[in-house]
């Protein structure tokens, strides 16, 4: 049944009016001095029967599902079959009907009302999509804002199709930017190419638009810089669209996925991009439990897990808030509800049992941990607390119920470790690959190294937006201090994708491109924001906070670095840390702890990082596990 509204009943009344007219003219065209007598009284007789028959074949393939404005090629071809059906049927029926005794229906009328209805039902409605789309009708209806999108690939025709179909959405394209010259003049949807971005300048002069839209899912940083430079500079602000792969994965929603360019846009390195649903086929069906839920790495990692279909996903966490947002998000905002929800430290060993002994998980992804630097060096015992002995709490659990794999989030930190953070994520991935080399373990461990991410809660550009939003100062401890940088759901897709791979043992390092200047951070932040960096708002240097490093490393002395079956992951290999030995430190450590020693604690550390006991291997041999 076709719902009953204006739309449908206007488009079903049109294609009746157009199978009667091409029925009529299939018959004036067939004679060449007027139908005789007899053929008009078939005409007549059965024009009543063939509209009702096409109309019912329009149906049943769906033609009135849809508005004519949004005919696409795809759906001409449907119409064609549609249309051949019909007539085909219609002609079949007029055949063995007879209604004329002694006068047959002409096979070249059916042939000719064929081609003119297929001719009148693909007319009609693409004029009705150019009427709509043509250049001027947006006008007609809403102007809106005039738009110079940079970019006439897939993710600009996307775009301006989007905009001249919805007015309301209060866009209009003037023009296109590409830097392939051979685009020049050229029109996409009717929208002209103006040029390339080496003639934004002018074109910006010359035009005068209102926004300039990126639609370059592959721009690289430099690029987008460029652009908003340029665009800053003749007083234009400049919005991005985020990657095609992000625009085809749902519908397209340009209110919502137009954005501000923003600091990650202009960095200067490319983004990863990693189809989590190619490789994550180890997590579908499984029950997956993540330690840190709520948190900015273990949130992301709940999305993304939740994506590739899971048994069941336990969220473990110790922040009532965090986790209650987290569960609300995947339950009620993505429908998934395969979803255990557990409020408590993972470092407490007696309720992991209970969790694991209730949920048996088989994968294990411990993203929970103390992250802040300075916070770290005032609380040296909850950092090795919440940080070292939750993770050896939870790998004993993991190992005792035979988890699969246990996938270790770690951070640079830990690579040549200047730091209580850094030392107490060290002393994680010795856990890691002790337990990864014991035989009587079948546990999978691994752990996944790797920098800063964007925007995670706590991190530099929070703060940098909050002191841009008050006028400043911004704060950068040193002029020459770098740092890794990536985004949260490429991390975290690195890490999905790291405990595929995941050999027992293994520490595995994200290729995190080159480390970006704080400072150029900072003065980036400020020119997005529409201010001039020391004339507008000030930058100020604080100095290096304790346990700082000018520059973060991602590889230990020692480490022999080799490639993976990703070319943005690579594998350290060392040689094992003693078990044995690791085992008497940790209880050490957790008598310390517990009795509150906090120098003692700070001392132990320090030493175990000078003088780890490790088993000797010799180096051919561990080159020789690289490859």
């Amino acid at each position: 049944m076709i719902p009953v509204n204006r739309h449908r009943i206007w488009n079903v009344t049109a294609d009746a009016a157009l199978i009667a007219l091409a029925w009529w003219l299939a018959f004036w065209l067939r004679f060449d001095h007027g139908v005789p007598r007899p053929y008009e009284r078939l005409m007549w007789d059965t024009i009543g029967i063939v509209i009702v028959l096409k109309l019912a074949v329009f149906v049943v393939f769906g033609f009135y599902n849809r508005w004519w404005r949004y005919v696409s090629t795809r759906d001409m071809w449907g119409a064609a079959r549609g249309v051949t059906v019909a007539c085909i049927l219609a002609a079949l029926v007029v055949l063995l009907a007879h209604p004329v005794k002694g006068f047959q229906l002409p096979r070249s009328v059916a042939v000719l009302d064929w081609l003119l209805l297929l001719a009148l039902v693909a007319g009609t409605r693409l004029i009705a999509r150019s009427a709509i789309e043509r250049p001027g009708a947006a006008s007609l209806v809403a102007r809106g804002r005039e738009v110079v999108i940079v970019g006439a690939g897939d993710a600009a025709q996307l775009v301006i199709r989007e905009m001249q179909r919805a007015p309301a959405l209060g866009y209009t394209p003037i023009g296109l930017i590409d830097d392939d010259p051979r685009k020049k003049n050229l029109r996409l949807h009717g929208v002209r190419v103006f040029g390339t971005t080496g003639e934004l300048p002018q074109i910006l002069r010359e035009n005068r638009p209102d926004e300039v839209l990126i639609a370059i899912p592959s721009a690289s940083g430099e690029t987008r810089r460029r652009i908003v430079e340029v665009s800053r500079a003749a007083g234009i602000p400049v919005k991005t669209l985020p990657g095609l792969y992000e625009l085809i994965s749902g519908d397209l929603n340009l209110t919502g996925q137009i954005r501000p360019v923003e600091v990650q846009d202009v960095l200067g390195r490319e983004p990863i991009e990693v189809d989590v649903g190619s490789i994550a086929s180890y997590l579908a069906g499984e029950t997956v439990l993540v330690t840190g839920a709520g948190g900015s790495i273990g949130a992301e990692l709940c999305r993304q897990i939740a994506r590739v279909s899971p048994a069941r996903l336990v969220l473990v966490e110790n922040s009532e808030a965090a986790l209650f947002a987290i569960e609300r998000e995947l339950v009620g905002d993505r429908d998934f509800s395969a979803v255990a929800t557990v409020l408590g430290d993972c470092g407490d060993r007696a309720k992991m049992s209970q969790v694991f002994e209730r949920y048996r998980p088989t994968v294990v992804f411990h993203a929970a941990a103390y992250k802040h630097v300075a916070l770290l060096e005032a609380n040296p015992l909850e950092a090795v607390r919440n940080n070292t002995l939750a993770t050896k709490a939870l790998a004993d659990v993991a190992a005792e119920y035979g988890a699969e794999r246990f996938v270790l989030v770690s951070t640079d930190k830990a690579a040549n470790p200047k730091n209580l953070l850094g030392q107490s994520k060290a002393v994680c991935e010795w856990i890691v690959e002790a337990y990864g080399h014991r035989r009587d373990v079948a546990t999978r461990f691994v752990a996944v190294r790797f920098g800063n991410v964007l925007n995670s809660s706590g991190s530099v550009i929070p703060i940098f937006r909050r002191q841009i939003e008050k006028g400043g100062p911004v704060t950068v401890t040193h002029p020459e201090m770098t740092r890794y940088f990536m985004t949260i759901p490429e991390s975290v897709s690195l890490i999905v994708q790291a405990g595929a791979i995941g050999g027992r043992g293994r520490v595995y390092v994200l290729d995190m491109g080159e480390p970006v200047k704080i400072l150029d951070l900072a003065r980036n932040m400020i020119r997005l924001s529409g201010k001039e960096p020391e004339k507008e708002i000030p930058i100020e240097f604080v100095g290096v906070r304790p346990g700082e490093k000018l520059h973060e490393e991602l590889w230990n002395q020692g480490e022999y670095v080799g490639p993976t079956s990703h070319p943005k992951i690579m594998r350290a290999t060392r040689e094992p840390i003693q078990a044995d030995w690791l085992e008497d430190e940790l209880a050490e450590l957790a008598q310390m702890v517990g009795r509150g020693e906090t120098l003692d604690v700070v001392s132990k550390l320090a030493t175990m990082m000078r003088a780890p006991h490790r088993v000797h291997v010799d180096r051919a041999v561990l080159e020789d596990t690289l490859h």
